[in-house]
């Protein structure tokens, strides 16, 4: 036994130095931590779904953790605060004890996801049963939200100027929702056609009710009946819907996943996960060398457009509020603000599957289980849309990693030319600021059920909290 243990030492002693090895997420941390943390995470998978719900709920939490709106009056070294964008944004900081000329360090995420929206007019009635028609938003995979159960959750103004906040099908006193397939007998078309035309847009359409009124004069009895139902419990009319966002989503909590519950799977990981993390981090960020920002926009999974996305105005005024704040001045004084900022653009990257192992670079694909992924470069095809890191952010991101112990990979999101995506890093390297995209890899991204490693998770939190607290060099 004595000699076997030898030789093992003399096979590690004999291992390349030079050699570049991926790390274990759970061998360099300790699972109860990992747990731990993702016990809070699961909680805000569970209740935010939408963006809104997000932004409410990181606004609570800050505000309990001593943050406060932004007052121009309140600015001073280590002030915490907050700006509200519509609702739907935000951004959250500590301001450090550098100018904000020498620089800032950002994590910027979003926190919409992929799903149905209800068309402005939404409810009909054909064939004795009521529905819902939808539009869906963002990339999805029409097949995977068919006959499972949904949710809908959202804000409506009616009619008297009230703003009514709507959950339907979470509770467990509550029906769920759902949108109906053909059966196996009768699907000899479909099942020959391709995936993307399998099921329309247009029949995504959500099964709201099935019981009519008593009145057979009425032409539309269980749509009726449904509008009465809403008025009853809402006092809403069918006109109110028009002035609505709401949305529908997955049914159901986040759950553990796998024997040793190693995994989470929860709709909206993509990119709640690093919403949630950045988030946590910035709260356990104390005294920065250079001011910590977390921001948080909309509308990044149908390009980041609006005033609420990353290609909106809302950072821009943010920043030169701050720097009117600090009293800096000119013309100028943005561009000097941006020149020396440095950003993660945090957002989630698509873990090497076994199941389709064939459309991703082994060489280059994130693993789970691999801690937090370094992307240098997102986009299409020839790097269409892409930020492309520079070699001195790379180094500078490796060796913050590496120094504080962060379990890192670098990847690419699948083969070239088999597709490809964006996320919001390059609009803020638009601006300027120094820019690389770094977030957890996720298995079955963009579906109803996403799933990411606890460790990853518990990793990303420790690398954008090692970010934001970054020292001067």
């Amino acid at each position: 036994m004595e000699r076997l243990d030898m030789m093992v030492k003399k096979q590690e002693d004999k291992k390349n130095p030079y050699l570049y090895e991926k790390k274990m997420g759970w061998e360099q941390c300790e699972q109860e931590m990992a747990f731990a943390f993702s016990t809070g995470y699961i909680d805000f998978l569970s209740e935010c779904k939408t963006e809104r719900e997000s932004v409410q709920y990181f606004i609570r939490q800050a505000e309990a953790a001593g943050f406060a709106s932004f007052q121009q009056e309140h600015y001073q070294k280590g002030y915490k605060f907050y700006i509200n964008n519509k609702d739907k944004g935000l951004l959250l900081g500590i301001v450090g004890d550098s100018s904000w000329q020498e620089g800032f360090s950002l994590v910027g995420a979003h926190v919409d996801a992929p799903r149905l929206d209800l068309k402005a007019q939404p409810l009909f009635e054909e064939d004795g049963l009521a529905l819902l028609k939808t539009h869906y938003y963002g990339g999805i995979k029409k097949y995977q939200w068919l006959t499972i159960p949904l949710a809908i959750h959202g804000v409506v103004l009616l009619g008297s100027g009230e703003r009514l906040e709507l959950v339907l099908g979470e509770q467990e006193d509550e029906p769920v929702f759902t949108i109906t397939d053909l059966l196996p007998h009768l699907a000899k078309d479909q099942m020959t056609k391709p995936m993307s035309k399998a099921i329309e847009g247009e029949g995504l359409n959500v099964l709201f009710g099935g019981i009519p009124v008593e009145s057979k004069e009425e032409k539309n009895r269980v749509k009726s009946h449904l509008l009465h139902l809403l008025h009853e419990r809402f006092h809403l009319v069918e006109e109110d819907l028009i002035s609505a966002e709401l949305e529908v989503v997955p049914s159901g909590k986040a759950r553990e996943v796998g024997l040793d519950r190693a995994f989470i799977g929860a709709y909206g990981q993509d990119d709640r996960v690093c919403a949630y993390t950045a988030f946590q981090a910035l709260l356990h960020t104390d005294c920065p060398d250079f001011s910590a920002l977390v921001l948080l926009t909309d509308k990044e999974e149908i390009g980041s457009s609006g005033n609420t996305g990353a290609q909106g105005r809302f950072l821009e005024s943010s920043l030169l509020r701050l720097a009117q704040a600090e009293g800096l001045s000119g013309l100028d004084v943005l561009g000097r603000i941006v020149e020396h900022g440095v950003a993660l653009s945090a957002d989630v990257s698509a873990g090497i599957d076994p199941n389709y192992k064939n459309l991703f670079d082994p060489y280059n694909a994130p693993e789970i289980g691999k801690g937090i992924v370094l992307t240098k470069y997102t986009g299409s095809g020839g790097k269409y849309e892409a930020n492309d890191a520079s070699a001195e952010l790379m180094g500078l991101i490796r060796n913050l990693f590496n120094q504080n112990q962060v379990v890192w990979q670098a990847g690419e999101l699948g083969k070239i030319d088999q597709g490809g995506g964006g996320t919001i890093a390059m609009y803020l390297s638009q601006l300027g600021i120094d820019t690389v995209d770094s977030g957890p890899a996720l298995l079955s991204m963009h579906s109803p059920f996403e799933i990411a490693d606890k460790s990853d998770v518990y990793h990303t939190y420790l690398a954008y909290q090692v970010f934001l607290g970054r020292p001067r060099i």
